[in-house]
């Protein structure tokens, strides 16, 4: 099939859909990719791009098409919008003449936050009479209200509105959590909506042989690492607090590897507090992550206690499952649901720094066997529910019988 992707991230930045781009390519699929200019985390335009003008490149085999793009800046909230609309405009204008030459039987759209982003993927889909498929990451407009970006009554109205239209130029919904089934049913009655859900690169379940840097406090006795963006969403107040409960105990570390919105906050408090137990290392290069994450006693994931996170599975569930190193689950929901179901760690309530330090100390006081029969369960989980070889086949599996039965319907 040729199939292009829509996505507001791509490579080189760090995002699930450059390994699936990736996995279809190599199994003999012609794979276009239209996407912006590089910018995320940091939230500014990465060295060799400009946020102005089209430009095209090829990446692993991929022709990656890129459009202008207004960068996110850092915490705000008005540039982040700008950027969100910025792709939209720029995919409505430039993309069908950028694009003019080329024929697909699909379109994807990988659609973490935001997912207005599928409005040209749409408006291609209608140009080139092919059915757009939307890999749904994130539910808004339950997002936008729970980051605090959007309170205002009306414009959470608006919004919905708008990802009402989005699901209705669509042919396929796929969901990447079971517990979004309801809400967005609700919003697209009259789709097909099929689970789909996330899984990460093999080298997460068998890493790779690279150099891996000395990360203070990883190797250190009992180490508990948080890796990703640290920001609001991860209410990342509640690793604070349990390392501040804990600091009496100096065999227990908590590392972060990761840089977000809340880190100059959490680096501030490790200043105030003396919090000589929780190291702030930064980002990483991702192919030294696998082995990173199995230096580490156990791995955190944490999210904001909301009730849109509840229904939400952070992608990091699934990497820490093939890592196979006990998960420390600090969330609500369906996420937590997953971590107990495979018996792969502990699920503690989303926000409560008290609980976490308690199963902190009780993973602490496991033996080192019990441990490791909780990141082998994860593992054998990943297998059989996430691997990522099988889940290409499903999506490959949608999009062809997508493509048949809009050719039947027109």
């Amino acid at each position: 099939m040729n199939i292009l992707i829509v996505s507001l991230y791509f490579w080189p930045e760090n995002f699930p859909i450059n390994d699936l781009a990736k996995s279809l390519l190599e199994k003999g699929h012609a794979i276009d990719v239209l996407t912006g200019k590089p910018n995320y985390p940091d939230g500014v335009i990465f060295p060799g791009y400009s946020s102005l003008g089209c430009k095209s490149e090829i990446w692993q085999g991929l022709n990656i098409y890129r459009l202008p793009l207004a960068a996110r800046g850092n915490n705000s909230g008005i540039k982040l919008a700008l950027n969100y609309l910025s792709f939209v405009v720029s995919g409505l204008l430039f993309a069908p003449w950028v694009l003019r030459n080329r024929h697909y039987d699909a379109i994807f759209v990988y659609a973490p936050s935001p997912i207005f982003q599928s409005i040209p993927a749409s408006f291609l889909g209608w140009l080139k009479n092919c059915p757009v498929a939307l890999w749904v990451q994130d539910l808004w407009p339950e997002s936008a209200h729970a980051t605090g970006y959007v309170n205002s009554p009306w414009m959470l109205k608006l919004l919905e509105y708008l990802v009402k239209f989005v699901y209705r130029h669509t042919d396929l919904l796929l969901i990447q959590s079971k517990a979004f089934l309801p809400p967005v049913a609700k919003l697209a009655p009259e789709k097909p909506i099929v689970y789909y859900p996330n899984s990460v690169e093999a080298a997460f379940y068998n890493p790779p042989a690279v150099s891996l840097p000395d990360i203070p406090g990883l190797s250190d006795g009992f180490s508990v690492l948080f890796a990703g963006n640290v920001g609001s969403g991860q209410a990342v107040e509640v690793i604070v607090g349990a390392a501040e409960i804990l600091l009496d105990c100096p065999d227990i570390h908590f590392v972060v590897l990761g840089k977000g919105s809340r880190w100059d906050w959490m680096h501030e408090q490790v200043e105030q507090l003396g919090l000589i137990n929780l190291h702030l290392e930064g980002r990483y290069p991702v192919e030294t992550m696998p082995g990173l994450m199995r230096q580490a006693s156990a791995l955190l994931v944490t999210l904001a206690d909301q009730p849109i996170f509840a229904v939400t599975v952070p992608n990091k569930v699934q990497a820490y499952m093939a890592t196979g190193r006990p998960i420390l689950a600090c969330l609500n929901g369906e996420g937590a649901r997953l971590v107990s179901e495979a018996s792969a760690g502990l699920a503690i309530p989303a926000g409560d720094a008290v609980a976490l330090a308690d199963a902190v100390l009780k993973l602490y006081r496991m033996s080192a066997k019990e441990r490791e029969i909780m990141g082998q369960n994860g593992r054998t989980y990943y297998r059989e529910h996430f691997d990522h070889d099988r889940l290409v086949e499903e999506l490959i599996d949608h999009l062809h019988r997508l493509t048949l039965s809009f050719g039947k319907s027109r």
